[in-house]
């Protein structure tokens, strides 16, 4: 099975899947609205809007397990991700990415490895995954790492489908 074949809910509640996004390169990001961390929100929103039209999305996973860093509702969470830093990007429901209640789709993910080879848990909110057009994991960035690094950006410029 693909990770786009697997089920999730949109923040909103819709039942979907990242196949509603198939064929587009990903940058999945477990996203929190009070970490310190949080203002790569913006970084994300600029590199979602400037690769948009060849292909690509940032796609964010609210997570509250580290913590307690994303506490609020959905609705909340919408509220503050738009008025906040104007994200135009898809957002799930929140999910848990490590431990016996990770989400489907992080049971894939953390299969893959970063730059140093290190596979396994999510190491903190904003943890990133950039996902070919066709669902493969082509890259694993730590939190720390800015989305607009350059080992990120030319990462993503590699796998747009409409460069």
């Amino acid at each position: 099975m693909s990770i786009h074949d697997i089920a999730v809910n949109t923040l909103t509640g819709e039942p979907s899947s990242l196949g509603s996004l198939r064929g587009k390169a990903l940058l999945v990001v477990n996203v929190a609205s009070k970490c310190g961390l949080t203002p790569q929100y913006s970084a994300l929103e600029r590199l979602h809007a400037k690769y948009a039209p060849q292909g690509f999305s940032v796609v964010g996973f609210p997570c509250n397990q580290f913590g307690g860093q994303e506490p609020g509702t959905a609705e909340e969470i919408a509220t503050f991700c738009s008025a906040t830093y104007g994200v135009t990007f898809p957002m799930f429901e929140k999910v848990e990415v490590n431990g016996a209640n990770r989400h489907p789709v992080y049971e894939a993910l953390v299969e893959s490895a970063d730059a140093d080879g290190a596979a396994g848990d999510v190491q903190w909110n904003f943890e990133k995954f950039l996902l070919s057009p066709d669902g493969e994991v082509l890259a694993r960035f730590r939190p720390r790492t800015e989305p607009e690094d350059e080992a990120v950006v030319r990462a993503v410029e590699a796998a747009l489908p409409n460069a």
